[in-house]
């Protein structure tokens, strides 16, 4: 189950980061950082080929920047982002096999989310991104694996990368590209770990529990036993909107109620009033005038016009534009007590809709893609072509039987290098 479930982790990051390869943040990287990426076999996804090192780095910013990456609730940390580019592009230098790079990542994605799992929601609250820091962690040990690293370097491997996890939320909620860089470097930091671990270089054996460890200087409050063992990556979500996944059972009670009202979208005019009721987190993103696409996808007020006046929130729908800032303006978040007692087990939020005429209403204790809701394998594959009309999306027929097959035979077969940076 694990297995099949870190396949789809895959092919879902796979489409979110050939799409993502064409967002400012990740080609501002590429611009950067072309005069210095080395020749290698790890590919840069969409643009050709480079060195582990930065590919890693390119890679996790372009998984990323769409807001489209799978997450935990619970770890409250999107892995995939970090995890996977670390995984990959040692996979393909070193070429390993699918089957290897697969329990890799089910390794990255157990350390990353059990450590998620201890740590927040206090490391969360008082302003880390657990992309950055636990996924840096993830993304070492998912890197150790690929390098058949011993339990020495192992240790060293993750002492390094604690010591190199960050990430703040002043950068997600503030609307920046920093948000993006946190999943790249956390990516970039776990192949750097592995790399330099397996040559001897040594890193704290303590970073986690010491005195001035992960726990004590990053989330003093904290579980202090991890649930390893438990292959966390079965609780994974999956994105279908390209926003902040704590505003997507807001818009799925919306959906619900252009559903009922038999409406694929709804006319600004015709709104006296919307109130959504939620936990306090979500409501904690009330941005009503965005001033880019990243404040955007923080904005629980913003992102509900915006799929209201469009019935769906695609990438292409996601611009500012006077309409959608005068129903923004109609929209009232309220903190429900009881649904904030429910989270973070659930994700809760109920839509009221005042029209002219009448009035609707529809609530959500979890959106869809959650363990509970997973997407199938059909959802990913939509998803895909959605995002990327022009690839024959028949190629990834080969992802099914991926274990035998050497990560960069894979690749190329694949095809996902478009063209040279």
């Amino acid at each position: 189950e694990a297995v099949e479930k870190a396949r789809l982790c895959f092919l879902d990051f796979l489409g979110v980061s050939l799409r993502g390869s064409r967002e400012k943040s990740g080609l501002s990287t590429l611009k950067a950082l072309e005069p210095f990426i080395s020749p290698g076999r790890s590919t840069i996804i969409g643009y050709g080929c480079g060195d582990p090192l930065n590919v890693s780095l390119i890679n996790g910013i372009f998984a990323h920047s769409l807001d489209l990456d799978d997450g935990h609730r619970l770890a409250q940390v999107h892995p995939g982002a970090s995890v996977i580019p670390a995984a990959l592009a040692l996979a393909e230098e070193e070429k390993v096999t699918g089957e290897k790079f697969l329990t890799s990542i089910i390794v990255g994605y157990e350390i990353c989310l059990s450590l998620g799992l201890m740590i927040n929601p206090y490391h969360r609250n008082i302003g880390f991104h657990s992309t950055g820091t636990c996924g840096t962690f993830g993304a070492a040990a998912a890197s150790a694996k690929i390098l058949s690293l011993n339990k020495k370097q192992t240790i060293d491997c993750l002492g390094l990368a604690g010591t190199q996890a960050a990430g703040l939320l002043e950068s997600d909620h503030k609307g920046s590209m920093g948000k993006h860089l946190h999943a790249g470097r956390a990516a970039q930091s776990g192949v750097l770990s592995a790399l330099l671990a397996r040559e001897g270089f040594t890193g704290a054996d303590t970073i986690i529990e010491g005195d001035e460890g992960f726990l004590n200087a990053m989330s003093p409050e904290h579980d202090t036993s991890p649930e390893l063992g438990n292959f966390h990556v079965r609780k994974v979500y999956m994105k279908k909107y390209p926003i902040c996944r704590h505003l997507h059972s807001t818009i799925d009670s919306a959906a619900k109620i252009l559903n009922s009202l038999g409406m694929e979208s709804i006319n600004e005019d015709i709104v006296d009033e919307i109130i959504v009721k939620t936990y306090e987190v979500a409501a904690e993103h009330d941005d009503y005038k965005p001033e880019n696409i990243e404040s955007i996808r923080q904005s629980l007020p913003y992102s509900l016009a915006l799929f209201l006046l469009n019935g769906d929130l695609r990438l292409e729908n996601m611009k500012r534009s006077k309409t959608a800032q005068k129903l923004a303006q109609k929209i009232k978040i309220e903190i429900s007590e009881k649904m904030d007692s429910l989270y973070p087990e659930k994700r809760p939020s109920k839509v009221i809709l005042r029209l002219k005429n009448r009035s609707l209403e529809s609530s959500n204790i979890l959106p869809h893609g959650e363990p509970e809701k997973p997407f199938t394998r059909e959802d990913i594959l939509k998803k895909f072509k959605l995002l990327n009309r022009e690839y024959d999306t028949e190629k990834l027929k080969i992802i099914d039987e991926m274990e035998t097959s050497t990560m960069d035979e894979l690749m190329n077969k694949l095809d996902l290098r478009r063209k040279t940076p």
